[in-house]
């Protein structure tokens, strides 16, 4: 039996941006949600782009099985721990609060997970027409072209830094400013392309109280192959986390390492007691 074809970046492309402009943007801003057990939000458009995908994904690669947020733990644990053949990871919609909105900052993240790490990433953001991918070892994309970090200088208050709040320690959150803290502030609410936009140049520092395997499969993997300097940490913990984790992650990158060196000096891990 010949072996079974390997995924290539270009038709992941065109998979998920059919998937957005039928299914995403005609429902963009005019379509209820519903409150998941976690507190996140669920719409009728998620749930139409993954089966869409899901669909797709295995017509054309039947062998690599999906790992579903809305599955079974155990059964999520299970196919995690048995991904050296391939595992897709799809979220179908990151962003869903400022989709439901009508908040311009929402995409569709897809990563292929292979033998302990991100393999392939695809995220697009069908309001500006921006497929960002990336293959391990082979640099990052926006529509077919290299993107790579930007840094207006080597100090922090040089840096535009992109923080999500909510997810931090109320009282760790004033230590992060100060004379020689960034530039100034920002928070776009999706976090794939948070990550993407670190890749493109567009911020220089990123901080993360509580990220899924979901939110950063393929966008840290883009942001790191474009250059930028990203880690991942368990709570409670200073190590950086080296492999895939169902477990929320602590997220920190920088346009290089290091104004990472001085980003992770400035925020002083670990965040919380574990």
């Amino acid at each position: 039996m010949p072996p079974a074809p390997r995924p290539e970046i270009d038709r992941l492309c065109e998979l998920v941006r059919e998937a957005a402009r039928d299914e995403l943007l005609p429902r963009f801003g005019r379509i209820a949600s519903r409150e998941k057990i976690d507190g996140s939000l669920v719409t009728e458009a998620d749930l139409s782009v993954q089966q869409r995908l899901v669909a797709a994904l295995a017509e054309h690669w039947p062998a690599i099985p999906l790992l579903g947020e809305e599955m079974p733990t155990t059964e999520q644990e299970r196919l995690l721990g048995d991904a050296e053949d391939g595992l897709w990871c799809l979220d179908p919609l990151d962003g869903t609060s400022n989709f439901t909105g009508g908040f311009p900052g929402f995409c569709i993240s897809l990563a292929l997970l292979r033998a302990g790490r991100a393999e392939l990433g695809v995220v697009f953001d069908p309001v500006r027409d921006e497929c960002f991918s990336a293959k391990l070892g082979d640099g990052a994309r926006l529509n077919a072209q290299p993107i790579a970090p930007y840094a207006p200088g080597d100090r922090l208050r040089d840096c535009l830094a992109v923080v999500d709040f909510k997810r931090l320690p109320p009282e760790r959150i004033a230590g992060l400013f100060g004379p020689d803290s960034f530039r100034s502030q920002r928070n776009l609410g999706a976090v794939a392309l948070e990550w993407c936009w670190l890749g493109a140049g567009r911020f220089q520092l990123y901080l993360h109280g509580g990220q899924g395997l979901w939110d950063h499969a393929a966008g840290r993997l883009i942001a790191s192959e474009a250059g930028a300097a990203t880690r991942l940490f368990a709570p409670g913990s200073a190590e950086a986390a080296t492999s895939p984790a169902l477990a929320k992650r602590i997220a920190l990158g920088a346009a290089n390492e290091h104004l990472l060196a001085d980003w992770l000096h400035r925020v002083e891990l670990p965040l919380t007691d574990g």
